[in-house]
């Protein structure tokens, strides 16, 4: 009877003691960041080539205002890099990479917010539990002393299993978290690694199509003059 009432859900609460409330408080911290980075990461789905496709038909052409509207209305990171990098397509090649590589920099903080208070729960919530198992175990072993060392054997399996409460709710809490932990570490590095490559791509792109235009009427004299020139014959011997 008395471990089926701890097996319940309140019962657990009102026997772990005031530990469990700092569990149940880093469970909701952490069930709020996992919250928020699936949000994040949600909104900042992008094809990457997609996208830098369609900007390069813009840059070929020389439509930078089209270009910057389109970055400006696809959400996400690595839209807001090529969007910076956009605005300042008049910069030689060396100043544009500064530039995509300032403004990925500026995403960073951003893509890592809350994965450290993810890991954090989870590395605290165990060894809180732990805590109140041993506190719980001290307190059983307190009263068997105090009663001379004769107790029932309910007595004493009653007083451990509700020591073991906080140590099982720590784990409950810690396994997941330290997995979504996990999976977000995995996603950011990604998304860091998208936006480094939309960078370095919309670099080439501008000052490639940048450098075309400036040597398109060089070219088109150099071509002209082929056209023109008459083949030289060979001297007859």
């Amino acid at each position: 009877m008395i471990a089926a009432g701890l097996m319940e859900p309140s019962g657990l609460i009102e026997q772990g003691g005031p530990l469990v409330w700092v569990l149940l408080g880093l469970a909701f911290v952490g069930v709020v960041c996992v919250v928020e980075r699936l949000f994040f990461f949600h909104r900042a789905r992008v094809n990457v080539g997609n996208l830098l496709t369609g900007l390069s038909h813009h840059v070929r052409r020389r439509a930078f205002a089209e270009a910057l509207h389109e970055a400006a209305r696809t959400p996400g990171p690595v839209a807001r890099v090529a969007h910076a990098t956009l605005l300042r397509y008049y910069l030689p090649r060396t100043d544009l990479r500064d530039v995509a590589q300032e403004a990925g920099q500026m995403e960073v903080p951003a893509i890592e917010k809350n994965i450290r208070s993810i890991l954090g729960a989870a590395l605290l919530a165990p060894l809180v539990g732990m805590l109140g198992t041993l506190v719980g175990m001290l307190e059983t072993f307190q009263k068997v002393s105090e009663k001379g060392g004769f107790t029932g054997p309910a007595e004493l399996s009653a007083g451990v299993f509700t020591a073991l409460v906080t140590s099982i709710i720590g784990l409950t809490v810690a396994v997941p978290l330290y997995l979504f932990y996990l999976y977000f570490l995995g996603r950011a590095k990604r998304l860091v690694h998208r936006i480094e490559r939309a960078g370095i791509e919309m670099v080439h792109l501008i000052a490639d199509a940048r450098e075309e235009e400036e040597f398109a009427p060089f070219r088109g004299e150099v071509a002209g003059a082929k056209k023109t020139a008459k083949p030289q014959k060979d001297p007859v011997g």
